[in-house]
């Protein structure tokens, strides 16, 4: 095996006087307010302007972005003087105002949306919700706003409530969220441009089985049944129906069968007649763009299609271009990287803006005078960063707008002439600035502040190993405070592993975050790898888990096992491992599969077998049970109990709906049936994941038994 030692970036902790202080088991579960990087509050762009929208104290401030002038907008007395005319209550802080354009903007109080004009000082309800109003989306061009109450969906305009669904069956779901959110949409209503029509998906579930939650917190604990396909079992259905507002009917899209395929990409056609949906196959390996009439909901036209032998994985919308309504952007994997690619609407590939062994991570817009610039974040500069660019659609030239490396995020003004920059990296927290089209810093709208300037933290360093094949595997090892390389140290490995996640990146303390940091301060070397699987790598990348998880995964685990060995400083016979979720799932496939490396694991909401886990995500990287038989078995952590030795901690929230309680029960029954000892700890109520207060409980337990064990 080749290693690569060529240091990517390294962040090293001096012994200054002033970094005596350690991180508290609260700080490292992010309860002190003080240790957050500082954010600039409400940062926006003013409609059309060239003026950028922040608040401060109790006031909201606007700002030119070419000459840097600052002025007050509106304030907190302002708003009440409006609430007070109006015979509202007084608010007690400023609330969040989404700014329409350079005249008003709204505000949400409850339930309740107002509108404030800050030129004429005037204020005014908009509109007014139920209380049992859920999934909103507010129309900003008509202040009108849908959502859903239980399993049916409303509207609501000037405060008059309108139902537009009327299932009773609690089975037949409309306005939600479908397929588990497996295919980048949050959302179940979906506004025409023109706002005079809602798109909707409807879920029928009533075919799929229940799956019991318990609710402990009653005299006699009741049954929470919620609706969780499993791999190879009855899934849901799903249509997508179009409600007219003006004829108060509903069409619904003739998306055909078999019903239980998956919609996706749901887009509208910019002159609100049509609407786009990527159909894919139950089997995630065929997908067809199709346009249908909202009028009838009829298929006009299949634009295209794409097929690949593992899968393909829609996350996008369709983006179409201003002025240019027969022109859209489609994101596609389809030569082994997620890029731009240019259709018209009738489904003829006009070009591919943007190609090379890297992705574009998200698309940002259409700028310039004819809005021929596209811009998008990428991982062009390298896999650990996230840049700002732009492509122009006529030449192809590509542009890097971000001058400085690491994690950004930008907010671009309507004309494209200004960008605010927002990122971190491996030396800096977080900091804003301003930047032109060309990537010349304008201003620095907030520097960078690190709140752990004071603390003593361990030297982080970011570089690659080489897995037997070749590929390239980033890993990030942090040091315990004063170390000493005379000395030998434990290792606690914390891994994911799976698709859709990247631990080892260019920002702020590396991705690590602060418990990891406090386990080092507590003097472990803390290790992570990321291995194939993970995101931001390419095709080939991720699918190399194919049909086959916990494999190649733990075979690259087990190059950064390797390299771990190879250093002095690291005492062998202490290795342990913790994660979370497919972490969860990793850090037991890693102790059962090598008991002579792990000495403590600690998982967390660990996926144990894959026939147990919901069907979008579990079919897409497995298959179907009944199509993989010897490729769930082989993945299946409760094959390996037999070799349990050393320390195990498992902990599972009892209610959590992702990864179910019953795969953490089954792992304890084998072990107890094959008498191995495994430590067992769960958080009543709490789902895929402790938060709040509690999060303290469980960092500190983890830390507890690496401490005990280890």
């Amino acid at each position: 095996m080749r290693r690569s030692f060529v240091f990517i970036f390294s962040f090293i902790v001096l012994s200054l006087s002033a970094q005596e202080k350690l991180l508290t088991i609260e700080d490292a579960s992010y309860m002190n307010p003080k240790l957050f990087p500082a954010r600039v509050r409400q940062l926006q762009w003013i409609g059309e302007t060239e003026h950028y929208a922040f608040a401060k104290e109790n006031s909201l401030y606007k700002v030119s972005a070419r000459r840097g002038t600052e002025t007050l907008l509106l304030d907190l007395d302002m708003l009440n003087t409006g609430m007070r005319t109006n015979g509202y209550d007084s608010l007690k802080r400023l609330p969040r105002i989404n700014l329409f354009n350079d005249e008003a903007g709204y505000f949400q109080i409850g339930k309740t949306y107002y509108e404030y004009n800050y030129k004429s000082h005037q204020l005014w309800k908009v509109n007014m919700l139920p209380d049992s109003a859920e999934n909103i989306d507010f129309n900003n061009d008509t202040r009108i706003a849908a959502f859903t109450i239980k399993n049916n969906l409303y509207y609501a305009e000037d405060g008059k409530v309108k139902q537009i669904t009327f299932d009773k069956n609690p089975g037949i779901v409309n306005g939600h969220t479908v397929h588990r959110v497996e295919f980048g949409i949050k959302t179940g209503i979906f506004w025409s441009p023109d706002g005079k029509k809602i798109a909707f998906y409807r879920k029928d579930e009533t075919m799929v089985a229940d799956y019991p939650l318990v609710d402990i917190n009653q005299r006699i604990a009741k049954v929470k049944n919620i609706k969780y396909p499993m791999a190879g079992e009855t899934s849901q259905e799903v249509t997508l129906g179009v409600y007219d507002l003006e004829t108060g009917k509903t069409v619904f899209m003739k998306t055909g069968e078999p019903k239980d395929h998956y919609l996706t990409a749901v887009t509208w056609g910019p002159e609100s007649k049509t609407i786009y949906i990527a159909i894919l196959n139950r089997d995630q390996n065929h997908l067809k763009l199709n346009r249908y009439d909202v009028a009838t909901g009829a298929l006009q036209k299949t634009l295209f299609e794409e097929e690949n032998p593992k899968y393909v994985e829609p996350e996008n919308p369709l983006y179409f271009r201003p002025e240019h309504n027969d022109e859209f952007i489609w994101q596609s994997e389809r030569d082994g990287y997620n890029h731009l690619y240019l259709f018209n609407t009738d489904g003829k590939l006009l070009k591919q803006l943007t190609k090379g062994d890297w992705v574009v991570t998200d698309f940002l817009g259409y700028y310039g005078k004819e809005k021929n610039e596209v811009w998008f974040l990428s991982t062009k500069t390298s896999p650990l960063q996230k840049n700002i660019y732009k492509v122009n659609i006529e030449n192809g030239k590509i542009t890097r707008i971000s001058p400085d490396h690491g994690t950004h995020y930008a907010l671009i003004s309507k004309s494209g002439k200004y960008v605010i920059d927002i990122f971190s990296s491996t030396d800096i927290t977080r900091k804003y600035q301003l930047v032109d089209s060309k990537g010349k810093t304008v201003r620095v709208i907030q520097k960078d502040k690190d709140p752990l300037a004071d603390y003593k933290l361990g030297q982080m360093t970011i570089s690659t190993l080489r897995a037997p094949d070749g590929t390239e595997l980033y890993y990030r090892l942090i040091k315990p405070v004063d170390f000493d390389s005379t000395k030998k140290y434990p290792v606690i490995v914390y891994v994911y592993g799976g698709p859709h996640a990247q631990l080892v990146t260019d920002s702020w303390l590396g991705g690590a975050g602060l418990f990891l940091n406090f386990l080092a301060e507590r003097g472990y070397i803390i290790f992570t790898l990321d291995n194939r699987g993970s995101a931001n790598r390419g095709l080939a990348f991720e699918q190399a888990i194919f049909r086959n998880v916990g494999t190649i995964e733990t075979k690259d685990q087990m190059v950064g096992i390797n390299f771990l060995e190879s250093l002095p400083y690291v005492d062998t016979s202490r290795i342990g491992v913790d994660g979370w979720s497919y972490g969860g799932f990793m850090t037991l496939t890693l102790k059962l599969r090598h008991p002579e490396i792990f000495k403590v694991a600690v998982a967390g909401g660990p996926v144990i077998d894959w026939k147990y886990y919901e069907v979008m995500y579990g079919e897409r990287y497995m298959d179907t049970p009944q199509t993989n038989p010897e490729g769930y078995k082989k993945a299946s952590v409760l094959n390996y109990v037999k070799n349990m030795n050393g320390k195990a901690l498992v902990i599972h929230g009892t209610m959590d709906p992702t990864v179910v309680w019953q795969h953490s029960l089954l792992f304890i029954e084998k072990a107890v049936s094959l008498n191995k000892q495994v430590d067992y700890f769960v958080y009543p109520g709490h789902g895929h994941g402790v938060g709040g207060k509690d999060r303290v409980n469980l960092n500190e337990k983890i830390w507890e038994y690496f401490r005990d064990n280890l």
